[in-house]
């Protein structure tokens, strides 16, 4: 078997903060043993990596390592500047955990990553430093932000967020225009007879799970969720890409409204909260938990401002959910489908924004959480089937 490299002990460097919450990782194969200490690699448990230190390592044992691996840590040690490289990289490197889009990073000469601070960097075009920005408002770690601003192309681009908001404004202002009412579209008599919304009569009709999100209760409850989820989505989207963050959002709104279906069996459900929640609460949750490596500026304000507005939203939607209702006896539409969405950011979302460029099924969270999202889907998806029979619950009649 292959050696294990213990992790650093606790201190206050982020990257030391990273490895000690991961478990042991066996970082060779069999045939690629290094006889050291771990004393070798960081004797001050610092969490980095001298780079002198590193070479003289690698000089002496690099014949023992298969080439390619080989290649990518002498790359690793020419691309830094700083007189030091992470533990984590390099366990990340040597156990391949790193997605095949980083590691080929590292080895692409003619596209030397930047030898100083990307915030240090003048001279750069409009759109060079847009994507400095987004670099610095979603990775903690400097060595992530050169690598995505030295790759990122924009192709493909953003285009998930940017489509489903457009298919969101498009189809409220249809429904504007059909109801002649933008704001609390919601009151409206005949709002609960479009075919889009969950509705617990019609909750056999699997597609509402997710179109509800085109219904929105008005160009208020609208112009929040798009909002935060162009300033947010997009960005992450970028970073991320399409598939990891339509998975958070995706995720979200199903969660959304199976919660309403478990937790608030009587009332209907509309809007994009459940998806603009999950990315937004694990955007800052990613930010809380790497606070010290998050260069976005103001960040605490800004923060604070997120969080008014998503309880002002989250206000909104309760005071909305207990108003007299204008269509009895059914209520006006539910606020849970917003905790469902906190509830995927915060376990799914925390995990795929802290690992950029990584492999997803190679983290034991990952697992963890999705296996308790699929058994909470499946145990909504059997209390949607037997629980309101056995309950001999009395539903509002069908719109």
């Amino acid at each position: 078997m292959g050696e294990r490299l213990p992790e650093p002990h606790a201190s206050s460097s982020p990257a030391v903060a990273a490895s000690s919450e991961a478990e042991e990782i066996e970082v060779l194969d069999s045939e690629d043993v290094l006889p050291m200490a771990a004393e070798d690699f960081d004797p001050d448990n610092t969490g980095y990596i001298s780079t002198e230190k590193f070479r003289s390592l690698l000089q002496r044992h690099g014949s023992e390592l298969d080439p390619h691996k080989l290649e990518v840590l002498l790359a690793l040690a020419d691309s830094n500047s700083e007189g030091r490289i992470c533990y984590q990289d390099f366990v990340n490197l040597m156990s391949n955990k790193r997605s095949n889009s980083f590691r080929q990073a590292i080895l692409q000469g003619n596209r030397r990553l930047c030898s100083k601070a990307l915030l240090e960097e003048t001279g750069l075009s409009l759109s060079q430093r847009l994507i400095r920005h987004v670099a610095y408002e979603t990775l903690p770690r400097e060595i992530d932000r050169k690598w995505y601003y030295d790759s990122y192309t924009c192709c493909p681009p953003p285009w998930f967020m940017i489509t489903i908001t457009i298919v969101e404004v498009a189809f409220f202002l249809y429904n504007g225009v059909v109801l002649d009412r933008f704001v609390l579209q919601v009151t409206h008599p005949l709002y609960l007879k479009n075919a889009l919304l969950y509705h617990p009569q019609l909750r056999a009709q699997a597609w509402r799970y997710l179109t509800y999100i085109f219904m929105h209760a008005g160009i208020e409850h609208l112009g929040l969720n798009v909002v935060l989820q162009l300033l947010v989505g997009v960005p992450l989207e970028m970073v991320h890409g399409a598939a990891r963050i339509s998975f958070v959002y995706v995720a979200g709104v199903v969660a959304g409204s199976l919660a309403v279906s478990v937790a608030d069996m009587t009332a209907p459900v509309v809007g994009s909260s459940g998806g603009v929640y999950a990315l937004v609460s694990a955007h800052l949750a990613n930010i809380v938990m790497n606070w010290s490596g998050m260069k976005c500026q103001f960040k605490l304000l800004r923060m604070a401002v997120a969080l008014v507005c998503m309880s002002f939203e989250f206000g909104r939607a309760v005071w909305l959910r207990f108003h007299p209702s204008v269509y009895p006896p059914c209520p006006h539409p539910s606020f849970m489908a917003h905790l469902g969405g906190v509830m995927v950011g915060i376990t799914l979302g925390v995990i795929i924004l802290r690992n950029y460029e990584q492999r997803l099924q190679d983290q034991t969270l990952w697992w963890i959480f999705l296996s308790i999202y699929v058994i909470f889907v499946l145990f909504a998806i059997f209390w949607n089937i037997f629980a309101y029979s056995l309950l001999d619950l009395k539903l509002p009649p069908p719109p």
